[in-house]
This record gives C-alpha cells, sequence and structure tokens, in this order.
C-alpha cells in the first residue's frame, strides 16, 4: 500500500499508528520453499541481503510478509549503509552482510500457510501477525494518538522517519491510498548559501552549507523551485558574489544527478553571505536527504551561526530506541500495548 504524505496525524477509533521506518520496503514471500524478497517495485532484493534468507525459511510454505529492511549502526538506523548494498559483486554483499546485518521488520501478514488474509481488515490481520511473531521481527503499532505525536516528534533521534497511520477497517489495498497516510516531522534551519545551480540563466538551485567546528563549511544540500520575485532577487544579488575557495574538502555539490539525463550539471560557488532560512524533512549523516523548501532571507543572521548543532539535537531521557520500539510490543500483553 502506498502512502500519501499529509500535515498531521488523522484522528479517529479507525487510525491505527506504526513507526515509519526508514530502509527498504520489501514483500517476503515463502512460495512453497523459494525464498523472494520484492521491491515496490517488484524487484528482486534478497541477493543483496543475503542474511535474511533464514527470516523467509522460518515462514510456513505459501506464507508473505510486508514490511521494511533496514540497517541499525550505533543505535540509529543507517540508510546509507543499505544503499551500498544495492553492489554487483556478490563477494562484497557477502562482506557487508556480516559486517553491518540488516533486519525485516514485519507490518503486515498477506499470506499465511496457504491461507490469504490481505483481503481481512487491518484489524484482523494484525491479531493473525501478532500470533506468528515469533518466526519475525514485529514492528510497534498504536491507537493512541498521543504515543504517536510523541514517536512523530522524536524518532528522528533514532533515524526514523516518522508516523504511518493505517484505517483498521480496511483490508490490504495495493496501489491505494485510502487505506494509509504517512506524517513526517519537517523542521526548520538556517543555512548559509555556498553556490547555485544554472539553467541557462535562470538560479535552478541553492546549494546550502554549515559550519562545523572552527571555520570547515560543508555542503548539505539544496533547495528548488526558485520563480517569480525570488528569481529576480537572486538574478540581482548572487553573480557579484561569485568567488572559491570557501567550501571544505568533504561533500562537494555537481556530478550527474538523475534528473541530469546524464549531464554533469553546473554550479556556481559564491562567498558565504547570504543566510536563509529552510524546510526540510531528513538529515543524514552529512546532508539532507531531499531538496528542502526555502522559506526567507535570515538577514539578522550572521553566516558563521549556520552552525551543525540545529540538526543534531541532543538526545534526552526517555527518548525512544529502536531495541525498545521493536522489544515493546512482545513484552506487554495486547490489552496493555496501547498504553505503553
Amino acid at each position: 500500500m502506498e502512502a500519501e504524505l499529509v500535515e498531521g496525524l488523522p484522528t479517529g477509533d479507525r487510525w491505527r499508528y506504526e513507526p515509519k521506518w526508514d530502509g527498504f520496503r520489501g514483500v517476503f514471500e515463502n512460495d512453497g520453499g523459494e525464498l523472494a524478497l520484492w521491491s515496490r517495485n517488484g524487484r528482486p532484493l534478497l541477493r543483496y541481503f543475503p542474511e535474511l534468507r533464514a527470516v523467509g525459511e522460518r515462514l510456513p510454505p505459501h506464507s508473505a510478509l510486508d514490511g521494511e529492511i533496514v540497517i541499525e549502526r550505533d543505535g540509529a538506523l543507517d540508510f546509507d549503509a543499505m544503499q551500498l548494498r544495492l553492489h554487483p559483486a556478490e563477494s562484497r554483499i557477502r562482506k557487508l552482510s556480516v559486517e553491518t546485518p540488516a533486519t525485516f521488520i514485519a507490518f503486515d501478514i498477506l499470506l499465511w500457510n496457504g491461507e490469504a488474509l490481505h483481503d481481512r481488515p487491518l484489524a484482523e490481520r494484525r491479531v493473525e501477525l501478532e500470533k506468528r511473531a515469533t518466526a519475525f521481527t514485529l514492528s510497534p503499532q498504536t491507537t493512541d494518538r498521543a504515543q504517536a505525536q510523541r514517536w512523530l516528534e522524536r524518532l528522528e533521534m533514532i533515524g526514523l522517519d516518522g508516523v504511518v497511520c493505517k484505517r483498521a477497517d480496511l483490508a490490504y489495498k495495493p496501489g491505494s491510498r485510502e487505506a494509509v497516510v504517512k506524517v513526517k516531522h519537517h523542521k526548520t534551519c538556517d543555512c548559509v548559501i555556498v553556490g547555485y545551480r544554472k539553467n541557462g540563466n535562470r538560479v535552478a538551485s541553492l546549494l546550502l552549507g554549515l559550519y562545523a567546528d572552527g571555520d570547515t563549511l560543508d555542503f548539505v544540500g539544496h533547495t528548488s523551485g526558485i520563480s517569480g520575485d525570488l528569481q529576480k532577487d537572486l538574478q540581482r544579488r548572487l553573480p557579484p558574489l561569485v568567488e572559491t575557495g570557501h567550501l571544505g574538502d568533504g561533500r562537494m555539490p555537481g556530478g550527474e544527478s538523475r534528473w541530469s539525463q546524464g549531464k554533469d550539471l553546473a554550479w556556481v560557488e559564491v562567498r558565504p553571505e547570504i543566510v536563509c532560512e529552510v524546510r526540510y524533512d531528513k538529515m543524514e549523516s552529512d546532508r539532507f536527504r531531499h531538496g528542502t523548501r526555502f522559506l526567507r532571507f535570515r538577514p539578522d543572521k550572521d553566516p558563521r551561526q549556520c552552525t551543525w548543532d540545529q540538526v543534531r539535537p541532543a538526545r534526552r531521557d526517555g527518548d525512544p530506541t529502536i531495541s525498545g520500539l521493536l522489544e515493546s510490543d512482545r513484552s506487554l500483553p495486547r490489552s496493555h500495548r496501547d498504553r505503553a
């Protein structure tokens, strides 16, 4: 089921809430002893995660689970480690499967021992899933909206990606957004503009930077969708600031983009003098995961106030942990889980 992104958690008794795991979505099948792990686009994934074969072997013949493949490192999910698995060399994959083993976290049951369950309401499927959770790792679920709000606010500390909200009264509907929505905790950050990409004479996107300890300026991502008065303003402001040599030795802009159709996208470095506020949803170790949204200029901010501290908040006592999330659903009776 595909999840539509919405602004806030829905309310009402018909909704169930789950953490949004940040990995690769996958349907795990045991088809009479033949194992397969399919991506949402129908691509086979099991060859990239051979350590997960043991999960499939514990399923009865003619069974299928929907879930997420994740890798945990140092107490947080590591999406970069997931991407390293998509490698053509089997020897490299097997090495990584030992160094950074993956986990399959199940959140739905479609078929079990030949019995089709996908057409039952989610509330019934969840009961069936919990009965069989000794064979696999189970994602937690709650009907408590307050608990879901706490997840939304603090799960980013351990690399999760928001909250998924599911209709308890609906069957599993592949490709439909009626039964599932997702909510992300969008945040804002003040960044210094370190350059821009060009499309002809237009500013196609702004390249953003943050200061590390000392004077090191790191490239962290971009913001696009620049039009109207903002486009005119940037065409006036940026050319006089063109100057190289300000970025550190780490990650750099440039190179091919999946949107560039094989062409290197031209970019221009500028003196780090302009500060802007952007909205973002996910920060990886050294970059914004997705493009950000430009909100406004911040002439009141000194560029050196744009530091990594903004996007690396300190942990608080009582913050969730990955092991705590995965164990809480097993450690409590079903009647008490929603109060955990």
